[in-house]
């Protein structure tokens, strides 16, 4: 059958299964028309309106709702991703190699964000399949989207300290305004609107018809990349300086980094950088910069450790990782999400699937280890276009894998437990890979503050 086909609406009488999405990666869950392996086989003519197949035969809501299923792999994928973020916050230290890379390169602890963002951006693909108004979509999608960013400037923003620092609260004047949850609001806010407002209403019946369907978002995926590129090659960088400690109280020391230099993808001079010091200060920025764990940086390489003699002036820098212009790669990642939803809801056939997105995955991956090689290295603090391609493509490549064992072959069991975590993702971020859960029990103490629960059961802090 082609690869392509109509999709059927209720009033078309579709008997096709129906599964639930698993929500829109912050949202509840929805239902996507889906078809099988095998061909629609005629109706006889005594079975109803002649030529027309069993697969548009009419079904009753019943029937529907008996044909109901949830798509397990979104759930899978998304609990597959809290599983490594929280096994390389907490094993990170004590392995550095799945640690996240230093600077150039990635290992297993890089490949976490991207995949957040690959799996909103299927979610996406499915919540709006059948959008009937979109203005109180595109409240709701803002009012999301807000709830997100303020939850990641709560958690993120330094009200909250480190296990071995008993109090909280933050000075407003040095909050850390981005982060984790921030950015993926940031992407899930343009890529809800750009499925919501300028896609046509016309029927996906071939690439071409997808492709004037979502042309706008292919466009704003494309201009998004040509910014990030320009910005970050075009722009030159001049010599800046930045003191310690950051708060005023204490006698600054002041530390002087030259540059005068365009084009740079190193620690030091990189127009990423120089975005977030322009526009948020450092006083708002990621205090414990990635690249403190380079061998320039740290005697402990690639781990955090003292200074080495004669370290550069910039170690100490404040860097956020998750800046503005980096995010505006980081939002195409979520658009390459956006069309593997897309496949879901317009490609019938099980194995077209999976065609389509071994190809374009494996594109990705090629194109961004190409562009590595000549020159634009494969960097996660800076969110650089060859990244974007390797870990968007590896994200498609780790969804095909789980979408064939658990949504096609049927495998369930092995799978239970990340289907769980998949379900009740942004629960267990916010208590466990935010630290929050060990910070409330930490609240528990005996006579001294230190005598805490978590000191009482082995859990040091510091």
């Amino acid at each position: 059958m082609g690869m392509y086909e109509r999709i059927r609406t209720e009033e078309e009488g579709g008997a096709g299964d129906r599964w639930s999405a698993g929500g829109d990666g912050v949202g509840n869950g929805h239902d996507v028309e889906m078809g099988t392996a095998k061909a629609p086989t005629p109706r006889s003519p005594t079975s109803g309106v002649a030529g027309r197949s069993s697969e548009w035969s009419c079904s009753t809501p019943d029937q529907r709702q008996r044909n109901a299923r949830r798509l397990v792999s979104l759930d899978v994928f998304r609990g597959l991703s809290v599983a490594l973020m929280i096994l390389v916050d907490d094993a990170g230290g004590i392995f550095p190699a799945i640690n996240h890379s230093p600077w150039n390169g990635v290992t297993l602890a890089d490949f976490v964000m991207p995949f957040f963002l690959f799996i909103v951006g299927v979610s996406l693909g499915l919540a709006y399949k059948n959008l009937e108004s979109r203005a109180p979509a595109t409240r709701k999608a803002l009012f999301r989207a807000l709830k997100l960013f303020l939850l990641g400037l709560f958690l993120q923003g330094g009200y909250f300290h480190s296990l071995g620092n008993l109090t909280f609260g933050v000075d407003v004047r040095r909050i850390r305004i981005m982060g984790i949850l921030q950015r993926i609001a940031i992407a899930y806010l343009v890529a809800a609107l750009c499925e919501i407002w300028p896609k046509r209403d016309e029927m996906v019946k071939s690439k071409s018809s997808e492709l004037r369907k979502y042309w706008f978002q292919w466009a704003v995926a494309a201009v998004l990349s040509v910014i990030y590129v320009s910005l970050l090659y075009g722009l030159a960088v001049n010599d800046w300086e930045y003191q310690l400690p950051l708060e005023t109280s204490s006698p600054p020391q002041i530390f002087s980094v030259k540059c005068g230099i365009r084009g740079d993808t190193g620690p030091a001079c990189n127009a990423v950088g120089m975005i977030d010091r322009k526009l948020l200060g450092f006083q708002h920025l990621y205090r414990r910069p990635i690249y403190a764990r380079m061998k320039e940086c740290s005697v402990n390489s690639p781990d955090y450790g003292p200074l080495p003699p004669n370290a550069p002036t910039w170690c100490q820098a404040p860097f956020d990782p998750e800046g503005l212009l980096s995010s505006v790669m980081a939002v195409v990642t979520c658009f390459v999400g956006l069309h593997f939803g897309h496949v879901i809801v317009h490609v019938k056939d099980h194995r077209d699937r999976v065609s389509h997105w071994g190809v374009a995955s494996s594109c990705l991956v090629a194109v961004g280890l190409a562009m590595d090689f000549f020159g634009m290295p494969v960097n996660k603090a800076l969110y650089t276009f060859s990244y974007m391609c390797v870990t968007a493509g590896a994200a498609g490549i780790l969804f095909t894998t789980i979408y064939l064992m658990v949504d096609v072959i049927g495998v369930r069991r092995a799978t239970t437990i990340l289907e769980w975590m998949g379900k009740h993702a942004l629960t267990i971020y916010v208590l466990a890979a935010s630290n929050l859960l060990p910070i409330i029990l930490q609240g528990f103490y005996w006579d001294n503050p230190r005598n805490n629960v978590l000191s009482l059961i082995g859990v040091g802090i510091g």
